[in-house]
């Protein structure tokens, strides 16, 4: 005599009491996910704050790292940073800052700030120091997003 393949042949399922715990415990889980997405959709300006404090924070570090090694060293204690197209080398950037509106990002040609990044601040020090014996300067972008959070990036320039 064969058997059927599900057992001793009672009907498979589940029970009305199955059925509602797993609605609630689903139901708990989806408030729960729901909740967790609110909380992050409410921040989620953040992470473009970052983003962009990063994009100028790299701007500047690979605008100042491609001038040239300074003839001597240390460097000035700080430059007007208006006309920043005629900076021929690193330590021109050091202690950057503007006139008319003080830190804010500006391209390399224009005094005039950046449309849309005039609330980001920036900053940059330049400072010389030694790699394996070797002169270099260590270059730091700091960049200061609207709600206050800093981004800081460093980089080194080498005389070879």
């Amino acid at each position: 005599m064969s058997r059927p393949l599900l057992g001793d042949g009672r009907q498979h399922g589940m029970t009305l009491v199955e059925l509602v715990i797993t609605i609630v415990v689903l139901g708990i889980a989806s408030a729960a996910l729901f909740s967790a997405m609110a909380a992050i959709s409410g921040r989620s300006a953040d992470p473009m704050l970052r983003q962009q404090s990063l994009a100028i924070a790299e701007a500047y570090m690979e605008e100042i790292t491609l001038q040239a090694f300074p003839a001597s060293l240390p460097c000035a204690a700080s430059h007007e940073g208006g006309g920043r197209g005629s900076f021929d080398d690193v330590c021109d950037y050091n202690g950057l800052f503007y006139t008319s509106q003080p830190l804010a990002p500006r391209s390399a040609v224009s005094t005039a700030p950046l449309a849309g990044l005039e609330a980001y601040q920036v900053s940059v020090a330049v400072a010389p120091t030694l790699l394996n014996g070797v002169d270099a300067l260590r270059i730091t972008v700091s960049v200061v997003d609207p709600a206050g959070q800093l981004l800081s990036l460093d980089g080194y320039r080498t005389a070879y």
